[in-house]
Parts: C-alpha cells; sequence; structure tokens
C-alpha cells in the first residue's frame, strides 16, 4: 500500500511539473507582441499606466463615436472598452471633411481622474474631458480657447503642478518656413480648471534650425534621471516621419537637443525591402510596473511602393533608456514584426490581431460591437438592432456627401482581408444596400443590390461612376443576397451569392491604390461599410457580416 501510494504522489508531482513547464512556455510564447499592436486605422496613439493596468487611445477624425480607448495588462493583449466621445454632446461632426475632426489625443492619469485632452479640428478647437472610470462615462468637452494649433497634452509635475503643451504658430503667426512650427508650453490651474501664468515657447522649429525641421507636433514631456525629456514627432506624416527628443533641468528650458535624433524613424530604409513599414513616428512613452520604458506609436505598411489602405497603425517597443538619453529604434534598424514585452502575459485571452483577424458580428446583442463607427455624428438612430438584423433606416443622404449617410464601418485591418454581409431590401421600396469601401465622399467603391421600377439590380460604382450594373434574375427579393469585398494588396475584387456557398465573381477587378492615401489623401485608412440609400422612407435588413485577414495564397 506505502510503495502504490508513493508511485500515486511521484505520478501526481510529474503531472504538476508537466503542467507548470507547459505553463511557463505558454506565458513566454504570450510575451511576444505582434506588430502592429493594433492593425488598420489607429494612428497617433497615446498611453499611460495606473498600477497594473494600461490604458491607450486614437485620433478618430470625422468618424463617430470619437476616440478609441484600449486596456491591457500586459502590453500584448489589447481590448477596447469604448469610446471617450460617444455622445453628440462630446462630439458634434457636422460636415467637416473625413479627416478633420478629432486629431492626437492624449491620455494621462493623476490622483484618480483620467484625462483626454485634443483637438476637433474645424470644430470648437483644443479641450479635454475627464472621468473616473476610463470605460466611461466621461465628462463633456472643458474648452481651451487660449490654446490655437493642435496636438495638446497634459504634463502632471512631480512637485505637484500641471501643465499643457502644443503645437502652436510661431510668435505673431509669422513662420519663418513652410512647416515651420514651435511648440508652446502655459501651466494649467487643476481646481480652477484654466490655464494661468505665462505661455511661452519652448521648441521653436525643431532639432535643427539651419536645417528648416518641419512640422514638429505631438509634444509629451516626462521626467527620468533628473530632467525633462520633451518629445516630439518632426518631418511631417509622411516618409520622413520621426520622433525626436530635448531635455532640460528645468520645465521652461532651455531645452537640449539630442545629438543622436531621430530616436525613430524608418525614412533612411528602402521602401521596397521585405515587410516594409513606413512613416513612423508620433509616439508616446510609458513606464511599466517594474520600471522598463515602453513605446506606442504610429507606423504604415504598404502593399506596394507607397501604397497602403489599412491607414496609421499602433506598433510598440521597447525603449532603451541605457545611456543618458531614451533611444526607441536605433537609425538604420528596421521595426521588428515582433518583440518581448517585459511583462507576464495572459496567454488564454486572444490578442486584438487574433480577434480582428476573424471577426463576426451576427447582431445579436442590444448595442453596435465597438468595431463599428459612422460617418459624423448621427443626428437621428436611423438603425436598429432587432431579432439578430441590423436594420438600416436608408435615408436620402448618399455616401458621396459630406454629411450622416446611412453607413456603419469597419476599418480595413489587413492587406488582404475580405468583408461579407447577407442584406436583403424592404420589398416594395426604390432603394440601395449593400458594402462600401470607403476612403472618402470622392474615393469609394460601392458594391450594392438596387431595387427600381419592380426590378433588382446588382451594382458596382465608384465616385467616378457606374463600373457595372446588371439584372439580378429570378430573384424577388427573398432571401438575403450575399456580398462580399475581396482587397489582396492592390487588387479589389467583388463577388456575390444567393446560398453563401458558391460565389460569383462581379465586374473587373479595381484598383485598391484608389484607396490609398498616397491618391486620396488624407489621415484615414479605408473602411468596410454596411450602407444603404433611399430617396424615400425605406430599410435594408442585414442578417450578419464578417471581416476575415487573408493570405496571399487565399
Amino acid at each position: 500500500m506505502k510503495t502504490r501510494f508513493k508511485y500515486k504522489l511521484l505520478f501526481v508531482y510529474l503531472l504538476l511539473a508537466c503542467m507548470t513547464c507547459y505553463s511557463t512556455a505558454q506565458g513566454i510564447k504570450s510575451k511576444v507582441v505582434q506588430n502592429p499592436i493594433l492593425p488598420g486605422f489607429y494612428p497617433d496613439p497615446s498611453i499611460c499606466r495606473v498600477g497594473p493596468d494600461y490604458y491607450l487611445v486614437n485620433s478618430s477624425f470625422a468618424y463617430f463615436p470619437g476616440v478609441p480607448i484600449f486596456h491591457s495588462t500586459d502590453l500584448v493583449h489589447w481590448k477596447q472598452i469604448g469610446h471617450v466621445l460617444n455622445r453628440p454632446s462630446q462630439l458634434n461632426i457636422t460636415n467637416q471633411g473625413i479627416s478633420k475632426g478629432i486629431f492626437a489625443p492624449t491620455i494621462r492619469y493623476n490622483n484618480g481622474v483620467f484625462y483626454m485632452v485634443t483637438t476637433f479640428v474645424e470644430g470648437n478647437g483644443n479641450f479635454f474631458v475627464t472621468a473616473k472610470n476610463p470605460a466611461g462615462p466621461w465628462s463633456d468637452p472643458i474648452l481651451l480657447p487660449e490654446i490655437d494649433g493642435i496636438d495638446p497634452s497634459f504634463f502632471f509635475d512631480e512637485n505637484g503642478k500641471v501643465y499643457i503643451l502644443n503645437n502652436g504658430s510661431s510668435p505673431e503667426n509669422k513662420p519663418l518656413y513652410e512647416g515651420h512650427r514651435a511648440i508652446w508650453l502655459q501651466e494649467f490651474d487643476l481646481k480652477t480648471q484654466r490655464l494661468v501664468g505665462e505661455r511661452k515657447i519652448v521648441i521653436n522649429g525643431g532639432t535643427d534650425l539651419a536645417k528648416k525641421p518641419i512640422w514638429i507636433e505631438g509634444p509629451h514631456i516626462y521626467q527620468n534621471k533628473g530632467y525633462y525629456f520633451l518629445m516630439a514627432a518632426e518631418g511631417g506624416t509622411g516618409e520622413n516621419h520621426s520622433e525626436v527628443i530635448f531635455r532640460s533641468k528645468t520645465i521652461w528650458g532651455p531645452y537640449e537637443v539630442y545629438t543622436g535624433n531621430p530616436i525613430l524613424t524608418q525614412r533612411d530604409l528602402a521602401v521596397d525591402r521585405l515587410n516594409p513599414i513606413i512613416c513612423s513616428g508620433h509616439a508616446d512613452l510609458v513606464q511599466t510596473i517594474h520600471g522598463d520604458w515602453m513605446a506606442v506609436f504610429l507606423a504604415c505598411q504598404p502593399y506596394i511602393g507607397n501604397y497602403y489602405n489599412t491607414g496609421r497603425q499602433t506598433f510598440f517597443l521597447p525603449v532603451d533608456w541605457s545611456s543618458e538619453w531614451p533611444v526607441i529604434l536605433s537609425r538604420g534598424e528596421a521595426i521588428p514584426l515582433e518583440v518581448k514585452s517585459q511583462l507576464t502575459a495572459n496567454s488564454s485571452e486572444k490578442t486584438f490581431s487574433e480577434y480582428s483577424a476573424n471577426w463576426r458580428d451576427d447582431f445579436n446583442r442590444r448595442e453596435l460591437l465597438p468595431d463599428w463607427n459612422f460617418i459624423r455624428t448621427p443626428k437621428e438612430k436611423w438603425y436598429q438592432l432587432k431579432n439578430n438584423n441590423l436594420i438600416l433606416k436608408a435615408r436620402p443622404v448618399s455616401i458621396s456627401e459630406k454629411a450622416n449617410p446611412s453607413f456603419i464601418g469597419h476599418r480595413q485591418q489587413h492587406s488582404n482581408c475580405e468583408m461579407s454581409t447577407a442584406v436583403k431590401l424592404e420589398i416594395g421600396k426604390e432603394l440601395e444596400a449593400g458594402l462600401v469601401a470607403f476612403q472618402n465622399e470622392k474615393y469609394y467603391y460601392k458594391f450594392v443590390i438596387r431595387q427600381a421600377k419592380g426590378s433588382y439590380l446588382l451594382s458596382l460604382s465608384s465616385a467616378s461612376g457606374e463600373i457595372q450594373i446588371d439584372k439580378l434574375k429570378d430573384y424577388n427579393g427573398e432571401p438575403f443576397v450575399y456580398l462580399r469585398i475581396e482587397a489582396k494588396g492592390s487588387d479589389y475584387s467583388f463577388k456575390y451569392s444567393f446560398n453563401n456557398e458558391v460565389w460569383s465573381p462581379f465586374g473587373k477587378l479595381q484598383d485598391g491604390k484608389y484607396l490609398s492615401t498616397d491618391i486620396a489623401g488624407g489621415f484615414v485608412g479605408t473602411y468596410f461599410g454596411l450602407y444603404a440609400y433611399a430617396q424615400t422612407p425605406a430599410s435594408a435588413t442585414f442578417d450578419w457580416a464578417t471581416y476575415k485577414a487573408l493570405t496571399p495564397k487565399d
């Protein structure tokens, strides 16, 4: 009996040891961060830490709700917990261009309160909101009319004082050359929620005025090693984008320029290299609970040349602070697709990249998933979630207007991907509904079913006009028709099905570069949207929507 007991005990010990080894191996594996950490149009990241929790926000421009907010405990697994600006009283976007609206939010935490400060371009300018819970609700905007320019950022000094810095024009609004800007600093009184004291320029132009640096922006201040470190983006948002650093013994300067600048850029690397990542910059730093420093920043992934449709994405790198200055990435090095987090990760969760690569919405919830966005602020609730369907009220606002069309969009998050849905139209009404690949009002592809004069048509068009239109033979409005847009780099194809099994191509391949930032301009990425339009009251029903990342072989 004793011998058998010993063997049983030994077996238990061995089993526990194996489980520990497996868990450890899984933990090590899960500590690998896949770049980008937020694939798709998630630009201008800002991050803060509260105890073991990390919170990250991004620019949203003219999309509503505004400022997506994410949470993580390990810097590996990120989950969206909502939007900061989710009420019309906080964000009223009417007819602003798609690349106007909310620029470069900064999130900070101080004494139990979260602060998010940003700029509403062509709206109410610079403002901030506060919350006790980062998932909301957040306050209505508190305006900062004394601050012009863009990209405000709070800095909470260790001595208890608070400051706001931002990108602004030079004195008397007379730039020395095209792209010349300055970083301004002013003290802020938390009790009165007002700016106080002198407003002063602390960085005039950038790192080297002799070389005429351009577009110094996105500033943040950090304290470390007895200095105030001021970090900012420089060089514009294109291929010359970079991140630079300055330091001073006092908050007001003068600020010393790091001779090793930039501390992050990809402009010295060939764009035709394998897996190129370009346009890196606009960073924010955070110190982990263990004292390590990490950076989040934006960058782009072209599928060829300088063409990308996924917009500016959020990337992650550890910061090397072994010398007197922080370095995110040594000059000439390529941004890696995999890096390690210094934190213990929870391997049971999906990363945001894994979640995004195989996504589905059956519309079986009471509210829309946070992955969806509207174009500008809805003035009425023109959608309904009912009986596991999404019902869109087709209103007389087209996708080509600077307004709020009946459009609910999901980001294109990969160069190779597909978006599919099942749609049917209200019988007896003249309307159109389906999918739109949307970059802005002048650059989109619209793939819809159209009901007109008792006939059902399938139509593919762009902002330039009709590409192909065919009658749907033997279709009487029931059941659902399945539509799909497939992107493979610069090739966009369009397919339809009556059974979600056999898919037929519609029209010729279309040029996806038409939807790229390089051609369409602006600061946003492509969205795939569910869309409906009618001149008179009508509705369209969507049964589900799926998004899937594809490999080049698919």
